[in-house]
Order: C-alpha cells, then sequence, then structure tokens
C-alpha cells in the first residue's frame, strides 16, 4: 500500500474504532481497530523527514477526528442554532486541537526514527503521554483518546484501575506499533517480538486482577433508579413545556418508587428552570421525595445571589433532597463546556461568540468550587450513603472524576443530557468513556440520561442495562456500595501517577534521540 492509503486507513478506521449507529444497530470494532488505528498513521508516516511527518499527521488527524465529532453540527445548527456554515467548521476546529497533538506525535516518530531508536515502547510512551496533554491542555478535550476504543476488553478493562485509560491506550499503541513494524520488515524481529509480548502480558495481568479481585460479597447493595424523560432539546426550555415535563419526570419517580427505588437519579438540568429554596418547585420536590420515601437527586439550574440579594450566577446543578424532604446537597459543576456553557477570554471573544446552552442562562454558566462527594440520608440503608454526582461533561475527565472517589463516594450518579448529540455515535461513545470512570475507580455508576444511553454500570466498567436513545424509560436496579478500600482502586487514590511515567520515559527517549543526533552531526 502506498503512504496516502495508509493515512487515509488510519482516518477511516479510527472513525470505526468507536461506536457508532449503522442501520439502526450500534457498530462497535474497537476492540480490534484499536490497534490497527496506530499500525496504519506509523506506516503512513514511515521514512519521512521530522517536518513533514509532523504536518501529514496533523492532516491525518484532522480528518479523522473531523468524522468522529461530526455530532458537533448537530449540536451547534439543529439545537445551538447558528447557520449551517458554523456547524461545518466547528468539528473542523476542535479536531484542529486534537489533529495539533497528531502532529507532535508524528514529528516524535519521526525524530526517534532519525536518531536510530525508535521502538514501539517508544512510539507507545509518546503517544500515551500525549493523549494525557490532550486531557487538560487548553481546558483539555479528550474525546476519542484511544483507550475508549477498548471499553468492551475485559483483559484490558482491569488495568485501568492502575493507570487509568491511558494503560488502555499504551497497550493499544504497544500492539499497533509492533504490528507495523513487522509489516514493514516482513518480519517478526526482536524489537516487535517484544512489544508483542508485552502486549500480551498486559492481557494477562488484566486477567490476572480480575481473578485475584475480592467479590461483591457482604458490600451493601441499594436499589437505584435512573429517570430518561426523552424531552426533546427543541421544546426542553420552552415556558410551555415546563408543567408537562416536570410531570413526566414525577410519574417516572413514583414508577421507581413502585419498583422499589430508594434513591432515583433525574438527568442533568431535567428542570427546566432554577430550583431556589423557599420558592415553589422547592417545595414540589420536597412533597414528591415525601411521597415516594425516597432520595431524590435532581439536575437543574442554581441561582447564585449576592448582596441584596442580587443574582450574580447560575449554575448547572445537582440538588439532593432526602427521603423527608429536606434539601440535603447542591453540587454545582465545576467543568463547564467552552462556547457551550461559558466563552473563554469573555471580554475579547464575547462581542463574537455566544455560548450554545443558552437555555440555561443568557450570561454564561459559573463554575463551582471543586469536586467533591455528597453524604445524604437513605431509607433502607446502612447508615449515611456517600455519593459523586459528576455532570456530563465533567465525565470526560479521569483526574476530575476520580476525586469524587478519592473524596470517599462509594457509587456514582452520573447525569448528563445527550439530546444535544442526536441520533449520532455520541451517545454511544459517551456511554463507553462514562463505563471507563467505573472501571479506574471501582465503583458501580448511575448514569441518567434526558433521552439516553441511561445505564448501569458496574464496579469492573461493564454496562449491566441501558436504555435505547430517544425513549422515555426508567431503569431500576441495585447496585452494589463499594466503600473504601473496595472503590478506591489504586488509580482512585494515586491519580495519573502511568501517565506521569510515560511522560518520564518520553523525555528519557527523547533525550537519548537528541544525543545520537548530536553526535552523529559531530562525526
Amino acid at each position: 500500500m502506498n503512504r496516502l492509503a495508509w493515512l487515509a486507513g488510519y482516518a477511516v478506521v479510527s472513525f470505526l474504532a468507536f461506536p457508532q449507529p449503522v442501520a439502526g444497530r450500534v457498530l462497535d470494532l474497537g476492540i480490534l481497530l484499536a490497534w490497527v488505528a496506530p499500525a496504519a498513521l506509523l506506516l503512513g508516516l514511515d521514512g519521512l523527514g521530522v517536518r513533514r511527518a509532523a504536518w501529514l499527521a496533523f492532516l491525518a488527524s484532522l480528518a479523522a477526528h473531523s468524522a468522529i465529532l461530526h455530532w458537533i453540527y448537530v449540536v451547534t445548527v439543529q439545537y445551538g442554532h447558528a447557520p449551517p456554515a458554523v456547524g461545518v467548521i466547528a468539528p473542523i476546529a476542535l479536531a484542529s486541537y486534537i489533529a495539533a497533538f497528531g502532529a507532535v506525535f508524528g514529528a516524535g516518530a519521526a525524530f526517534f526514527a532519525r536518531a536510530g531508536v525508535v521502538s514501539p515502547f517508544a512510539v507507545a510512551l509518546l503517544w500515551t503521554a500525549l493523549d494525557h496533554l490532550r486531557s487538560f491542555a487548553l481546558s483539555g478535550f479528550p474525546w476519542a483518546t484511544l483507550g475508549y476504543a477498548q471499553h468492551e476488553n475485559p483483559a484490558l478493562l482491569p488495568l485501568a484501575s492502575l493507570g487509568g485509560v491511558y494503560a488502555l491506550c499504551f497497550v493499544s499503541v504497544l500492539g499497533g506499533a509492533s504490528l507495523a513494524r513487522v509489516v514493514r520488515a516482513r518480519r517478526l524481529d526482536a524489537a516487535a517480538a517484544s512489544g508483542l509480548a508485552a502486549a500480551a502480558l498486559a492481557h494477562a495481568i488484566g486477567f490476572g486482577i480480575s481473578a485475584a479481585e475480592a467479590g461483591e460479597a457482604g458490600l451493601p447493595r441499594l436499589r437505584v433508579a435512573v429517570l430518561q424523560g426523552n424531552i426533546d432539546q427543541g421544546v426542553k426550555w420552552s415556558p410551555e413545556w415546563a408543567e408537562s415535563t416536570l410531570g413526566i419526570y414525577e410519574d417516572l419517580s413514583r414508577r421507581a418508587a413502585a419498583q422499589g427505588a430508594r434513591v432515583i437519579v433525574w438527568p442533568e438540568t431535567a428542570v427546566p428552570g432554577a430550583i431556589d429554596p423557599g420558592q415553589d418547585d422547592h417545595l414540589r420536590f420536597e412533597r414528591l421525595a415525601r411521597e415516594t420515601g425516597a432520595a431524590l437527586v435532581v439536575g437543574a439550574v442554581g441561582l447564585e445571589f449576592g448582596p441584596g440579594p442580587t443574582l450574580t450566577g447560575v449554575t448547572d446543578s445537582a440538588f439532593v433532597f432526602d427521603a423527608s424532604g429536606a434539601l440535603a446537597h447542591r453540587y454545582d459543576k465545576t467543568h463547564l463546556v467552552p462556547f457551550g456553557e461559558y466563552v473563554p477570554l469573555q471580554d475579547l471573544l464575547g462581542r463574537v461568540f455566544r455560548a450554545v446552552a443558552r437555555g440555561i442562562a443568557e450570561i454564561g454558566v459559573t463554575a463551582g468550587p471543586r469536586p467533591r462527594a455528597l453524604v445524604f440520608a437513605v431509607p433502607g440503608a446502612e447508615g449515611e450513603l456517600t455519593a459523586g454526582v459528576p455532570i456530563c461533561y465533567e465525565l470526560l475527565f479521569p483526574e476530575l472524576t476520580r476525586r469524587f472517589v478519592r473524596d470517599g463516594a462509594e457509587v456514582l450518579f452520573a447525569i448528563t443530557n445527550d439530546a444535544w448529540y442526536g441520533r449520532t455515535g455520541a451517545p454511544y461513545q459517551f456511554l463507553a468513556i462514562t463505563a471507563l470512570r467505573s472501571a479506574e475507580t471501582r465503583v458501580w455508576t448511575a448514569r441518567a440520561a434526558n433521552t439516553g444511553v441511561s445505564a448501569i454500570i458496574d464496579a469492573r466498567g461493564r454496562v449491566r442495562r441501558q436504555s435505547r436513545i430517544f425513549e422515555r424509560d426508567l431503569l431500576v436496579e441495585d447496585v452494589t456500595l463499594r466503600p473504601a478500600p473496595a472503590g478506591g482502586s489504586f488509580y482512585a487514590r494515586h491519580g495519573d501517577v502511568f501517565a506521569g511515567l510515560c511522560w518520564a520515559g518520553t523525555w528519557l527517549w527523547l533525550a537519548a534521540a537528541w544525543r545520537r543526533v548530536r553526535q552523529e552531526s559531530l562525526d
């Protein structure tokens, strides 16, 4: 195959490595294609100089991620009411951010090759370090990190409890780079053999972790319900639909309570407005909690007041009402969506751009102070429940989500509004991302999504039950509560140690390559 074919193949394979709806089914080929994607890219860059490798890696990554992020057109045009031209430019612009990391990878791989120190381990370290950087650089956007393509690999998934999604990424690139070396050389040399052996060993370690893990016998269980009201995004914030929307969720809550649910979780901003203590909506939830005898976790808009009282901001929040009707907690989303919930550099860009999620507020949304676990009484539970409530975009960030568990969370109630994505692959890709958060932290997740996919995910990252998208539904399931140490995995306690080791390895390899290049120039 020629170079162009390999690079085009990388773009196509990368797109198909993540879940995509096809003819009414979800095509999920990541367990196979996660290995092929890095192999195709490396074969496409083989033999190039640093600058050309960087440029072609940028273009290949731009094509791949523009396709993966095509759902942003639906967000901006169908629901954000932007002109179609903006809908075309937006995914390409965001893909350019990701492609910049691809360019650095291409340059680094070519530099290693020029210095004669290239190996599957070197490129796996570099790729993983860059995927980690993408999780926080310029606020971060780690969608379609390669490790998520392995979300259904039962052997690799346990490694997430040690190294997060980055461990899955490293093994995928290590195997793919080894395959590329075999294809290029048409033989199995020592470097390729060691890379493939290490990838096989990683699978064995994953199986070993699963076998060694203590079961869930003896751990407390709690019946939880997640609600899916299926409220169309186009009418979600319409005043004419407000009473109907609340009625739908109240009816679902009563049905959940009739099935024995002790905690009932509503999606992100399920309430089409604010919950203001002492006002009618607040009292409405007090009555519903007492009627159902269950704790309610309700997504709604929160209000911030200053002196006066003067309204100073609005938040994307989760309100917790215990079974007595008391408002036990309010958690405010801490990591907001750039250009979705706020405009970066407001003074400079605010005259040109407006946040897409204007239903929440005409002004930008205010971020909460920090991720934190919530402690509240639950009927039928032994003592109080400690739970984390990550809200939508926060689930993309492993470092952020693990802080709920480090703070004591025994379970995660993930709330989101995936109606923005329409019938694209994004809801299923986001479900895979959420599953990795459970695999990393070793706690169950109950995921409530407005239009789906709602799901119950166990502590190993396996989706036990899930809804169909764009259908009204509720899921009721007994989830296992996993207090530390059962729910305090190595990753939850210590964070991105593995990613840090990948950074250290990358710098050591770069230093070795730089010394080789300098020595050759002196000679």
